[in-house]
C-alpha cells in the first residue's frame, strides 16, 4: 500500500468517508494517483485537495460521494482516480503547461481537465495524455 508523503488521508476524502473509516480511507484511492500527488507536489509546491480538515471549503476534490451536487457515478472521482489540485505556486495553466511538457514525469496522468482555475488529472485507463474542455466538450490528445 503506497502511502503519500505530503498529504494527509482526510485531505483527500470528504469528512463523511473519513469519520466512518478514519486512515484505512486512504485505500480508496488509487495508488497512481497518490505517486501523482507526491510527484506533482516535489515538482511544483505546495497543493490542496480537500482543506475541510483544516476549517476550509473543499471537501470533494478528491475521493467524490453522492453527497456533492457535481457526484456522477461515473466519474473518475468516485473510484479514487481523479483529485482537484489547487497550488499555492501556480495557476492551474501553468501546472497544465508544465505537465503537457513534462509528461514523462508524470506517467500515470491520462486525463486533464482544460479551462477550469483548478489542476483536475485522472490516472483512468486510456490514452496517455488527453486534455478535455468541458467548456466546449471537445478532447485532444497531447
Amino acid at each position: 500500500m503506497y502511502k503519500p508523503r505530503f498529504f494527509k488521508t482526510q485531505e483527500l476524502v470528504p469528512p463523511s468517508v473519513y469519520n466512518k473509516m478514519g486512515d484505512k480511507a486512504l485505500n480508496l484511492i488509487d495508488e497512481r494517483a497518490l505517486i501523482t500527488l507526491d510527484q506533482l507536489r516535489l515538482k511544483l509546491g505546495p497543493c490542496t485537495v480537500n482543506d475541510w480538515c483544516f476549517g476550509g471549503k473543499f471537501k470533494q476534490s478528491g475521493l467524490r460521494t453522492d453527497e456533492c451536487k457535481e457526484f456522477s457515478p461515473t466519474s473518475q472521482h468516485a473510484f479514487g482516480r481523479a483529485m482537484d489540485c489547487k497550488f499555492r505556486d501556480h495557476t492551474a495553466a501553468e501546472v497544465r503547461k508544465f505537465v503537457i511538457e513534462n509528461k514523462e514525469m508524470f506517467p500515470h496522468i491520462a486525463f486533464i481537465e482544460d479551462d477550469v482555475n483548478w489542476f483536475h488529472f485522472d490516472v483512468r485507463n486510456g490514452e496517455r495524455l488527453t486534455l478535455w474542455s468541458p467548456k466546449t466538450g471537445k478532447s485532444r490528445t497531447v
